[in-house]
């Protein structure tokens, strides 16, 4: 099982950026699917952004056009650039590491990281 450790993250205004990255212990090149996943308190985890091995990516509508996901396999690391941040991105941010199945939706692997903290506010 791929080990992943997420970071980056921080305390932000409205409007402010971030990137996160998410070290693997393992090349990323032979992983099928990677994502990213956030979670609010008192919400449940949901999926922001996936990226299969050929680069294809997909993100959900809430962050559409403000954030990047990204993987350099040479370096085992997957990236989420993000931009225009609001109050409602404000959760703990995880990557996984899975499949993209026949029907195109993205399906987790249930072993996760830490995550990294992702605060925007005044």
């Amino acid at each position: 099982q791929v080990r992943l450790v997420e970071s980056g993250g921080g305390s932000v205004q409205p409007g402010g950026s971030l990137r996160l990255s998410c070290a693997a212990s393992e090349s990323i090149g032979s992983i099928d699917a990677m994502a990213w996943y956030r979670q609010a308190p008192g919400k449940e985890r949901e999926l922001v952004a996936t990226i299969s091995s050929r680069g294809f990516t997909n993100y959900a509508d809430s962050v559409k056009d403000r954030f990047i996901i990204s993987r350099d396999n040479a370096k085992n690391t997957l990236y989420l650039q993000m931009d225009s941040l609001k109050p409602e991105d404000t959760a703990v941010y995880y990557c996984n590491a899975g499949i993209i199945g026949p029907d195109g939706s993205y399906y987790y692997n249930h072993y996760w990281g830490q995550g990294t903290q992702v605060t925007v506010s005044f």
